[in-house]
């Protein structure tokens, strides 16, 4: 029965006989797999095609829900932000959040710097200090052997911005690496800078092979490999929210003003503290930050790992934001890596980040930078409001009631009776089971 699962070319199979085999070999209804599978085809089968393409052994679409948050006021200008996510509360807690900064100053952002990295890791066995005297040189050579890849780019104003050699022979023999920083504009560069660090790579095995400065095993550089890195913490973007401390009071949290400042500061300071509390205090950053950056075609895993590793430059993880009271203002602020582009691969390919683009005024890659950070700053301020306050579960279990009741099978007429009788009432799964068997059996007593 096993042999059936093992296939050899794959890959090279139609996309309809790649389907045809899976639904025949994994599941138990082979032809109502097969027709729900194609019910996510575009009918436009060139679109469908493009979609095909952006990955390998594609058999059909997976589908997102694709929201919106208006009035999210950033230095002053109004966007509607696009959202791809499938958790019910997000999008309702960034609005929530946006409508209530929107009249106390709004966002505001700044990028402090755009560099991004990448790396070639070589072994060479030679003697430190003579490679490090002569790295001048060869840091001549390699901005000459590139040049014909960085010509355009520095047309646009990118291009390498530094070279520098580490040594990490103290931690690993013969271990060294050439670390790069790259400016590459509104695009996110990852091709641009993984073809210069492989041309690096060339160059200097060809440089140290043909100098006359290196003599027997010197000659020999063994190059690992060249890779950009994700972790950019010189592409940095800050935002930031603040007010009057009575300014925050806005009637629905059974708490004054100053209460509230006081226990969102410790909420924010103790994931600063405690790692545990850290790593979820930072995913509800990151389901606004992921949203925005899978709706715009970007790669939201990039941006997560640069993200967290941030978190932890100081050897511990620690909390993404900070809160501040002094002089009677309370700040709420965001400092991140997140290295994006507007231009080139999905942005321009997927139909839909191309209209998310539009929809925010079409913004360059330090614009989008700000949005996105804005954005995860608005999701954390909500979050941790509802913490300190009435309880996540609160708003969360009201805006997954819906869900709770399409899993139930609950009827239009269900769900509008549920919906009523959950409005002033905690909402759990068992709570609205027992609601609709309730309302069920009191229909067929009356039918």
């Amino acid at each position: 029965m096993e042999s059936k699962k093992q296939i050899s070319g794959f890959s090279k199979l139609s996309k309809t006989a790649k389907l045809k085999w899976i639904a025949e070999n994994f599941f138990h209804n082979p032809e109502e797999v097969i027709r729900e599978l194609k019910n996510y085809w575009f009918e436009d089968k060139a679109q469908q095609k493009v979609f095909d393409e952006f990955s390998e052994n594609t058999l059909t679409n997976f589908i997102l829900p694709y929201g919106v948050v208006p009035n999210v006021l950033i230095n002053g200008k109004t966007y509607c932000v696009p959202m791809v996510i499938e958790e019910s509360s997000v999008v309702a807690a960034a609005a929530a959040a946006a409508k209530y900064w929107m009249t106390r100053g709004g966002v505001k952002t700044e990028v402090i710097e755009t560099l991004k990295t990448g790396h070639v890791h070589f072994k060479w066995p030679g003697n430190n200090e003579k490679l490090k005297q002569l790295f001048p040189d060869i840091r001549k050579a390699l901005l000459a052997g590139t040049q014909d890849l960085t010509c355009n780019m520095e047309g646009r104003g990118g291009g390498i911005k530094s070279i520098e050699l580490k040594d990490f022979t103290e931690q690993e023999p013969h271990y060294y690496q050439l670390f790069a920083r790259f400016e590459t504009c509104d695009s996110m560069g990852a091709n641009f800078i993984n073809s210069i660090l492989e041309q690096f790579g060339t160059i200097l095995q060809d440089y140290i092979k043909q100098s006359d400065e290196f003599t027997g095993l010197e000659k020999e550089v063994d190059v690992i490999m060249c890779i950009l890195s994700n972790y950019t913490p010189d592409c940095i973007v800050k935002a930031s929210v603040q007010c009057k401390i009575n300014e925050l009071l806005d009637n629905s949290n059974g708490i004054d003003a100053g209460q509230l400042a006081e226990r969102f500061y410790l909420a924010v300071r103790m994931a600063e503290i405690d790692p545990f509390r850290a790593t979820t205090h930072n995913k509800g950053i990151f389901n606004g930050i992921d949203a925005v950056v899978i709706a715009t075609g970007n790669d939201f895993r990039a941006v997560e790992a640069d993200g967290h590793t941030y978190a932890a430059r100081n050897g511990k993880y620690s909390s993404l934001t900070t809160a501040s009271i002094e002089n009677d203002v309370f700040k709420l602020s965001l400092e991140i890596p997140i290295s994006i582009g507007t231009v080139g691969g999905l942005t321009n390919l997927h139909p839909m980040a191309r209209k998310s683009l539009e929809l925010l005024g079409n913004p360059n890659a330090q614009e989008l930078m700000q949005i996105i950070a804005a954005t995860g700053l608005l999701q954390n301020f909500s979050a941790v409001r509802s913490l300190v306050t009435t309880g996540i579960q609160h708003g969360h279990m009201k805006m997954h009631l819906m869900n709770i009741l399409n899993h139930l099978c609950a009827t239009e007429q269900e769900a509008n009776l549920a919906m009523d009788h959950f409005e002033d009432k905690k909402v759990s799964f068992s709570s609205v089971r027992n609601f609709l068997s309730s309302v069920r059996n009191k229909l067929i007593v009356n039918s």
